[in-house]
């Protein structure tokens, strides 16, 4: 090739790479948070980087040495904030009949405002007003949490709960999981008032071979061990887990069945039986068979203690309607009536059962975290109330980091979303809370809220103060 020849070649060449460069079109994300600390919940360890995201999903996780120049049309400085996922709350309850909707759907407002960005609806009468909600947040005409429901519980004939799916025969079981699949639910929640121990494990088993996702109470004419080998995948509180720790738990379940005892003559005689080695098998298979379990401790401190605590001037109280205060009568009329011995044994199982969860932990048991706040659940606000929840587990030794696991890591688990949620991962829904201390060195820290990511918006401080004054009842 000749001089003039290879000058017009690279002449040529030149124009095209510029051309090309000229043409190529940076991306433009929709968010960057940038220079915040990241808390890995698989191991505790720290990061400081910064996160792309593009449509509501992390698009990329890079160093500050990657940094360079990125252009979003949202920039968020974090430095000094520490980044989790947004928290769910594993256990709550939208109910209480037609007149109370309005006040239930304030609660979306405590969720977001306090940085939980999903919960578990486990139940309840206002299944067509949860699916609405469900829609409208989802196409951003609501404001609040994404939500995961089980529609209504199944239970047996003249079950507690209202709107509740009674089972009797093995065609009506094979008819309630036909309809909770027709709504469709997110999964199975049954309840153990009413259904006999037989039908509560056809329920379990038919809804394996459906492959549905279960939780619920157990009756106590059923043992544990039963339970797990039907294929429960969560146990909700631990009444049902106590009785599966107990060296003398078949002896009492045929008193159960005979109807010589009743489910709280039942409480001290488990708690009394309760021995390390039957434990230590049950630890043992809910492990093996990754069965969660929910402790729901705060809600039992509440209850075990209204003879002694002045609830009334609580600072969640002003955002509870008349309708929804009035249904917290039934249990505050139990402690006012119980005998001194009643009230002494309640408190001394609640200290049981935080002993109990920090044992689960210790023996690689799954807990989640749930408030089991709504109507009915005296001064269990929705909110606040997931947090004091995580302080109630690390308040048995519980550490921060396992409690901190059992909101939305564990939660996106059981309900097998953890593709999508869960942790701050590359790939996964940008649900985010930015947080101004950090929680694993005090749990009490997840309350000191930044700013929280969830749908696609991005909450400050003054939105979410915003969401609780709206929410305050009229």
């Amino acid at each position: 090739m000749n001089l003039s020849k290879l000058i017009c070649a690279l002449t040529c060449c030149s124009l095209l790479m510029f051309t090309g460069c000229k043409n190529e079109k940076q991306t433009t994300y929709d968010v960057l948070i940038k220079n915040g600390n990241v808390i890995n919940l698989d191991d505790g360890s720290i990061s400081t980087v910064s996160i792309l995201i593009n449509n509501n999903r992390i698009t990329k996780i890079i160093s500050s040495e990657e940094f360079g120049s990125i252009e979003a049309n949202t920039i968020i400085d974090a430095i000094d904030k520490f980044i989790v996922p947004g928290f769910w709350d594993n256990h709550t309850h939208f109910r209480g009949g037609d007149s109370l909707i309005e006040a239930n759907k304030k609660f979306l407002n405590l969720f977001m405002a306090n940085g939980i960005t999903t919960v578990r609806d486990a139940g309840g009468d206002l299944t067509s007003s949860v699916l609405e909600w469900r829609k409208a947040i989802e196409n951003n005409e609501l404001v609040g949490p994404t939500i995961f429901t089980s529609g209504p519980k199944i239970d047996g004939p003249g079950g507690t709960w209202a709107g509740s799916l009674e089972v009797d025969n093995d065609l009506e079981v094979i008819k309630a999981l036909d309809s909770l699949q027709s709504i469709p639910s997110d999964f199975v929640k049954i309840y153990d008032s009413r259904i006999s121990g037989e039908h509560y494990l056809k329920v379990i088993e038919e809804a394996e071979k459906r492959n549905l996702i279960t939780s619920g109470h157990m009756p106590f004419t059923v043992e544990l061990d039963a339970t797990i080998d039907a294929g429960i995948d969560a146990v909700e509180h631990l009444y049902y887990i106590m009785k599966g720790c107990s060296s003398n738990e078949i002896e009492i379940t045929q008193q159960l069945v005979d109807k010589k005892i009743g489910f709280w003559d039942a409480m001290p005689l488990l708690q009394s039986s309760y021995t390390d080695s039957t434990a230590l098998a049950t630890f043992q298979k809910l492990k093996a068979n990754n069965v969660f379990v929910v402790p729901t401790l705060h809600i039992g401190g509440v209850l075990s203690y209204l003879d002694e605590v002045d609830h009334t001037e609580d600072t969640y109280l002003k955002y509870m309607s008349d309708g929804i205060q009035k249904t917290y009568k039934g249990r505050i009329d139990r402690v006012k009536y119980a005998t001194e011995k009643q009230v002494t044994d309640r408190k001394a199982l609640d200290q049981f059962f935080g002993k109990l969860a920090l044992k689960l932990n210790e023996n690689g048991v799954s807990l989640l975290a749930g408030s089991d706040s709504g109507a009915y659940n005296s001064y269990t606000y929705p909110g606040i109330s997931l947090h004091k929840e995580l302080e109630a587990m690390v308040a048995t030794g519980i550490p921060p980091l396992d409690a901190l696991k059992t909101s939305a890591y564990n939660g996106a688990k059981l309900l097998k979303q953890d593709a999508d949620y869960g942790s701050v991962t590359e790939g996964k829904i940008a649900d985010l809370v930015l947080l101004n201390s950090n929680p694993l060195e005090n749990i009490k820290n997840t309350q000191d809220i930044y700013m929280v990511l969830s749908n696609g918006n991005h909450h400050t401080k003054q939105n979410l103060d915003s969401l609780l004054t709206a929410a305050i009842a009229n």
